[in-house]
């Protein structure tokens, strides 16, 4: 009776369950709240465990399923605009917040030394994206390259059309397979969430935030007001959608985003919320991968943006008009330049105070910081990718309105019932 009582209960209500307790947890216990961490490790670890072959499945049954359709270049066009425009208003909110409060005029910097970073040039970036040996590239887990990769076989196995059946029809029993096993995995959800919101709370508490409140505080207040103004108001004036029933939908994937840090950790919540939305499971399964490498609001558009004014305030260096053009164009460009390099919140901030002259030895000061910023990043930035599922996929009649309002929340579904999902930030 416990048991089925406990199956009825809506998915984004266990996780909240999850992640509440394991804040309170963390208040409690202190740093003995941080033997629950393993919950969390294992729950990351069985999500890493799918995204290689997840998203390379995903990526081609969707390919393939376009093809016949013809539509693949207008989808793609309308999702990197959408992930373009969303990334300039993001660049130009931290602007705006970031200049208007003063966030670090009273600190006294003690600049630490900060190791070297080996970034690629734009044109090396491109190189990147193309696999020489794919294998390696799945082994590794570099999500970029398997991207290009599975693009490219979706593309071919469509031109070569009935030759090429048997191997489509093997990519499609593939990403079942990946699929079910995936909604095993969501299971975990809640554990992990509540393991992870534990260690965090406990291992960083909340003194140790108190210095850099100001500057943390500005960081979460755009990623909010992006969050309900810019993605609410896309889905309520763009798809002419309710907000309120795209933010209730999207809250499990949010929670795990926040909790995990992962914007690829987070594809299988985020797909499942999506999907409860309504949204086609030939564009999900494209949109979402492609935004978690690609769609960085938080990462490269309001983070590089402020924490660049708060290097300067700390150091006390004017900025002009031209700086903060600057740091509006790179904080942009650069979101979607640096896809795919590891640690690319540190190295979309290095370039963007490469750009106007500060002092890159001031990141030392926000590095000890930088989880408690990447869970807000990272929410914000799968956020933006299910905005962008619901609103390009309701212009291009992918979405289900209907079930768009149904009371379905994204509830862990039976093993017949297929989910079509498919690292962080910093």
């Amino acid at each position: 009776m416990l048991i089925t009582t406990f199956q009825r209960i809506p998915f984004w209500q266990k996780v909240l369950a999850g992640f509440i307790s394991g804040a309170l947890l963390g208040v409690v216990l202190g740093e003995q709240a941080t033997v629950l961490k393993p919950l969390g490790d294992l729950f990351i670890s069985a999500i890493k465990m799918l995204v290689a072959p997840l998203i390379f499945c995903a990526i081609v049954t969707s390919i393939t399923s376009y093809g016949a359709e013809g539509n693949l270049k207008r989808l793609t066009f309308k999702t990197l605009g959408m992930f373009m425009v969303t990334g300039t208003i993001a660049s130009l909110l931290g602007l705006a917040l970031g200049s208007l409060i003063d966030m670090g005029g009273s600190l006294q910097l003690i600049a630490g030394e900060v190791r070297e970073r080996d970034i690629p040039g734009f044109a090396q970036v491109l190189l990147n994206m193309v696999p020489v040996n794919p294998f390696a590239s799945l082994a590794d887990g570099n999500v970029l390259q398997i991207i290009v990769f599975a693009a490219l076989v979706g593309i071919s196995i469509n031109k070569v059309g009935e030759k090429a059946h048997a191997l489509r029809a093997a990519f499609d029993s593939g990403a079942e397979v990946m699929y079910s096993l995936t909604s095993l995995v969501l299971k975990l959800t809640p554990i992990g969430v509540f393991g992870l919101m534990a260690w965090v709370v406990g291992k960083y508490g909340l003194s140790t935030m108190l210095p850099l409140a100001k500057f943390i505080g500005v960081i979460y207040l755009a990623a909010l007001i992006h969050i309900i103004l810019v993605y609410g108001g896309m889905v309520k004036f763009v798809a002419k959608l309710s907000p309120i029933q795209f933010f209730r939908k999207a809250l499990p994937a949010q929670l795990v985003a926040f909790t995990t840090a992962s914007s690829f950790g987070t594809l299988p919540a985020s797909t499942r919320s999506v999907e409860s939305m309504g949204v086609s499971k030939g564009y999900r399964s494209f949109v979402l991968p492609l935004g978690a490498t690609m769609n960085m609001d938080g990462c490269g558009g309001i983070y590089p943006a402020i924490a660049a004014i708060f290097i300067a305030q700390i150091y006390g260096i004017p900025l002009d008009a031209t700086d903060y053009m600057l740091i509006a164009v790179t904080a942009t460009v650069a979101s979607i330049g640096t896809a795919g390099v590891p640690g690319s919140a540190m190295v979309m901030l290095t370039v963007t105070l490469g750009v106007i002259g500060l002092p890159l030895e001031g990141i030392a000061f926000i590095a000890a910081i930088d989880r408690v910023i990447d869970m807000i990043r990272t929410a914000t930035n799968v956020t933006g990718d299910m905005m962008t599922a619901v609103v390009v996929g309701q212009s291009e009649g992918q979405l289900d309105s209907d079930k768009f309002y149904s009371n379905n929340t994204a509830v862990i579904p039976a093993n017949d019932d297929k989910v079509n999902p498919t690292d962080n930030c910093a």
